[in-house]
This record gives C-alpha cells, sequence and structure tokens, in this order.
C-alpha cells in the first residue's frame, strides 16, 4: 500500500484521483485546498489530514517524514498555473508527482522539471488519460497498420458551454490557465500528436477569449479544429435537446465514436503509473508545445472559419 497526499482537495477533477487512490489499494494521508469544501473525501478517506494553507500542510508532510512516514504519491489538481510549483514541492518531500494536465504552461518549464527528476531521483507523471481509452487504442492500432502513406483528413470540435464564473475564475484568465486551447484543448493535442505523429504545421484561424480555431498538421494526419466554451457555437440541434456540450471527431468522413468508458481512466493511469509504466515529461512536452504555440500565433486566415463558428 502506498502513501498519497492530494493538492487541490476541492477542485473539479480531485474526485477522480480520490477514487483511483481507492481502487488501487492505496491510501490518503493528507490533502490540501484553501477552500474547505472537500466533504467528497468522507467517501474515500475520511481520516486523512486536511489543511487550507499550504505552509501547515507543508510542515505536516515534512513531519511525517521525519517521524518515518514514507510519502509515495502526491497528487495534483490545482490551477494551472500552480502545477509547477506543487510538483517541485512533491519531489522536495521525496515523492513522486502525478499531476492533471496541462503539466505546466510552457515547453520550457517542461526542461527544468527534467532537470529536478535527475537531481531528486524522483518521478513526475501526468494524466493522459485518452491514450486509455479503448476507440483510441484501437484507432491508433489502424494507423499505425495503414501502409498507404497517406494522410488523415480530421476535423475535431469541441464545444463546451460555461457560465459566467468562468471569466471570474482563474480559468478566465489566460496567464493562469493558458486560455480555451490549454484549458480544455490539451488532452485533444495529445491525442492528435499521440496517434499522427510529429507536428509539421500550426495555423491559428480564429482567437477569442472564449473560442479558438486553426489547423494542425501531422506527419499522417491534416487536422482543422474548433474549441469553445460559448453555448451559442451549439449546433441548432444540441441546442434544441437542451445539452450544453458537443464533441465530434471524424477521420476521412467517419465519426469517430468515444463517448463512454471514461469513468475508470482515471483508475487505469493510475495503475499504469504504479506499474512504472505512466505518462511523464516526455510525454506531455508535445501537446505543451503546440497549445502554447497556439496562443502565441499569430491569426493567419481571419475570414476562414470553422463550420461551427458562430
Amino acid at each position: 500500500m502506498k502513501n498519497f497526499a492530494l493538492i487541490g482537495a476541492a477542485g473539479y477533477i480531485a474526485p477522480r484521483h480520490l477514487k483511483a487512490i481507492k481502487d488501487t489499494n492505496n491510501t490518503l494521508i493528507a490533502a490540501l485546498d484553501k477552500f474547505d469544501s472537500v466533504g467528497i473525501m468522507d467517501s474515500y478517506f475520511p481520516k486523512a489530514d486536511f489543511f487550507v494553507e499550504f505552509e501547515r500542510f507543508d510542515r505536516h508532510i515534512e513531519k511525517l517524514r521525519r517521524n518515518g512516514t514514507q510519502l509515495d504519491y502526491v497528487s495534483i489538481c490545482t490551477p494551472n498555473y500552480l502545477h509547477d510549483a506543487h510538483i517541485r514541492m512533491a519531489l522536495r518531500s521525496g515523492a513522486d508527482a502525478i499531476c492533471e494536465k496541462p503539466l505546466v504552461l510552457n515547453p520550457w518549464n517542461v526542461d527544468a522539471l527534467m532537470d529536478i527528476e535527475k537531481e531528486s531521483g524522483k518521478k513526475i507523471h501526468t494524466i493522459l488519460q485518452l491514450r486509455l481509452h479503448p476507440s483510441i487504442i484501437a484507432l491508433k492500432k489502424k494507423i499505425e497498420a495503414d501502409t498507404s502513406h497517406t494522410k488523415y483528413d480530421v476535423d475535431l470540435t469541441y464545444i463546451t458551454s460555461r457560465g459566467k464564473w468562468y471569466d471570474i475564475s482563474w480559468k478566465g484568465d489566460l496567464s493562469k490557465s493558458g486560455g480555451i486551447a490549454t484549458n480544455i484543448g490539451i488532452h485533444f493535442f495529445d491525442m492528435l500528436a499521440w496517434l499522427f505523429g510529429d507536428i509539421q504545421e500550426n495555423k491559428v484561424h480564429l482567437r477569442e477569449k472564449d473560442k479558438s480555431a486553426g489547423y494542425l498538421e501531422f506527419e499522417k494526419a491534416r487536422v482543422r479544429w474548433f474549441l469553445s466554451i460559448d453555448e451559442n457555437s451549439l449546433p441548432v440541434r444540441i441546442q434544441e435537446l437542451g445539452q450544453r456540450t458537443f464533441r465530434s471527431i471524424t477521420i476521412n468522413g467517419e465519426e469517430l465514436e468515444f463517448s463512454t468508458g471514461f469513468t475508470e481512466l482515471h483508475t487505469k493511469s493510475y495503475l499504469q503509473i504504479l506499474k512504472g509504466e505512466g505518462f511523464g515529461l516526455v510525454d506531455a512536452k508535445e501537446s505543451i508545445k503546440i497549445a502554447q504555440n497556439i496562443r502565441n500565433n499569430t491569426i493567419i486566415t481571419k475570414g476562414e472559419k470553422h463550420p461551427f463558428c458562430s
């Protein structure tokens, strides 16, 4: 049984990490969040120590270490801009880090973390759960078996409506979240790079606070993508159904079906990590580079928009 700590216990994604720790027969010994709405912990680890101040949490972890309690992993579910600091804290504590994506906001941050990983002898893991989805795994096998050397034509649309709170929160601050290309697009960009190989071209056609669109060319695919948190971007038929989220990926005109099968992917990710087969800094770097380039890219074709773009 391994000992875990969790930073960001009140966050949206934290319950998936709590469940993964529990499902893999490990234990949570301490958690931190500046917000104290963490009653979800009672469903998993009611005896875990909880802190709302980083300094007291850090001191507690150090005290445990001095008293002979080994902390094996620190799971990090905090806002994107804090990931780097919390990863460093985990490694200083003698633990491996398991950090939600985006691991960091810029590719050069990855390079710095590689040095710290070597110095500490500890590992930095990230959650790239789409790589573990059965439909995506099957597609990768199909692509690898394809000897035609013809590039696939891919259309990716992801619209997930957000309310007024979004702009007020850290997610609405580009310097803290990286913008929607990072905040909601990073796992799709990772999936695309994993499936289709090295990136060859990255163009941005539209970049607004609540939506973004562009073109990516990979070794094996040409991809048009559109991301939005604006409910007005939803196709009319989806709006009429009262749905607030729309996701579509077509490959050569054929829809990729992966609307289900997500509930256990964090647990699968933890199982891979515990076996020494998780995803690390090298795996995460390409999607971070893609998102960072999109964030800083000059819009090159203002008149061209994705068909779903309002």
